[in-house]
């Protein structure tokens, strides 16, 4: 069995810019725009499936749980690779997995999960995660 926290054992793979601005005074990333590299990458995997609609989608995901493990160093100017993998599709919710992997490394700098829950865009009621999303998330999967 694989390592779970190597490139390879993430099902998605999205790299992004470190900014002049993410650097806090030490002179590393800090530690709140870890976050919104979780974020960013999540919601432009479900941008991307055509599944989230930002503006106008009845059904929009909550973020209610999140935690991240701070391993290694990350700063301007590297490059992030964040991997993404589903580890719990329910009926409401999902859970991912994030790895943060700095520049070519294929340990990750910093590793974390956060998870939606779908509710509905005007009442903000919980409701089921609509089918196309489910079938967008499957393929992140892991076992």
């Amino acid at each position: 069995m694989s390592n779970p926290n190597t490139r390879a054992s993430y099902k998605h793979l999205l790299t992004m810019p470190t900014r002049w601005m993410d650097n806090d005074i030490y002179g590393h990333v800090n530690n709140v725009n870890y976050y919104s590299f979780f974020d960013t990458a999540v919601n432009r995997y479900l941008i991307d499936a055509g599944v989230l609609d930002i503006h106008h989608g009845r059904e929009i995901a909550f973020v209610v749980e999140t935690q991240c493990n701070y391993l290694a160093p990350i700063a301007f100017p590297d490059s992030i690779t964040a991997g993404v993998r589903v580890a719990h599709l329910g009926t409401r919710s999902v859970r991912y997995e994030i790895g943060l992997f700095r520049n070519d490394a294929d340990t990750p700098a910093a590793v974390g999960h956060f998870v939606h829950v779908y509710v509905d865009r005007a009442s903000s009621q919980s409701v089921a995660i609509p089918e196309a999303t489910r079938a967008a998330l499957l393929p992140l999967l892991v076992s």
